[in-house]
């Protein structure tokens, strides 16, 4: 398991920020890590990263405990946390040669390898006051992928950027994990890029998760059909009737009985002379699962 936390809690005084997490990501998962402002991912983020000490639970990272072996945990993780800080008077490269005598000595060839990985060969001597929101961001991804990493954490890597630099960051995401094969634990507001790139998600609220599982479940339950007709009462009335529907939903949906299916909805009402124009499941959105799980958890804090 690359990440594991056990019943974690993180209280900052009288405020508990993090409350009783249990959490696992396992090797070669691309996992989302979902809340509103306040929910505590970034307070999660920080424990995960030794940043932050954990008020009781364990913390594992690539098999270790981060708060009794920080530096084993964390060799091999890269990390964007929180707005990435770079020297904007001194060049990209120079800020990676820098940056990477924080933790270890990284070699020229190893600079040169992800100067041109995220695509930034030929401006890495540029300064980087001199570069696009998006070239900061790819610089900051260039300084997480230094130590030769086998989980990436990124803590709202898309924050700031225009939609062409969100496509890029997603892009990139998805390139480092096909093509490096690594473990990435993604926190975004940006739910649209989440549903493409995640296979798993966890939620929080007010410091608590509320709900972990796969996309796919999410995408797939309580799916509606959307039915167009001339005369969607008359059509929906006979589904009712038949026993093939169970209720309506803004006019134009309809949700299926147990078992039932598209097909059978449109043979009954062709066959009843009703016109169907068109019938097709609707797949549920990441977004509108997320914003009725907050609904329902109640009010969200306001602190991370």
């Amino acid at each position: 398991m690359m990440i594991s936390l056990q019943q974690v809690q993180k209280k900052f005084g009288a405020r508990t920020a993090v409350d009783e997490l249990t959490l696992s990501v396992p090797r070669g998962e691309i996992f989302g890590l979902l809340g509103h402002n306040g929910a505590g991912k970034s307070t999660a983020i920080g424990m995960m990263l030794g940043q932050v000490w954990p008020t009781q639970g364990e913390v594992k990272v690539c098999g270790y405990d981060v708060t009794t072996q920080r530096a084993r945990a964390l060799r091999k993780v890269g990390a964007i946390f929180e707005t990435p800080a770079f020297y904007d008077y001194l060049s990209g490269r120079r800020n990676l040669e820098i940056l990477s005598d924080y933790s270890a000595p990284t070699s020229p060839e190893r600079i040169r390898q992800v100067v041109d990985w995220v695509g930034l060969t030929g401006r890495e001597q540029s300064a980087v006051k001199t570069y696009s929101h998006g070239m900061r961001a790819r610089l900051a991804v260039a300084q997480a992928l230094l130590p030769q990493p086998e989980l990436l954490i990124f803590d709202e890597p898309g924050s700031g950027l225009d939609p062409e630099g969100i496509a890029e960051m997603r892009q990139t995401i998805a390139r480092l994990h096909r093509e490096l094969d690594l473990t990435i634990l993604l926190s975004s507001h940006l739910l649209s890029e989440v549903e493409q790139l995640c296979t798993r998600i966890a939620v929080l609220n007010q410091g608590r998760k509320v709900f972990e599982g796969r996309i796919a479940d999410i995408k797939a339950a309580r799916g509606r059909v959307l039915l167009k007709t001339p005369d969607f009462s008359a059509a929906t009335a006979l589904l009712r009737a038949r026993g093939i529907i169970t209720g309506t939903v803004d006019g134009k949906d309809i949700v299926l009985g147990a078992g039932r299916t598209t097909a059978e909805a449109a043979k009954i009402l062709v066959e009843a002379n009703i016109p169907v124009e068109g019938i097709w499941l609707q797949e549920q959105t990441l977004e509108d699962f997320y914003l009725d799980l907050v609904k329902t958890a109640g009010p969200e804090g306001n602190q991370d």
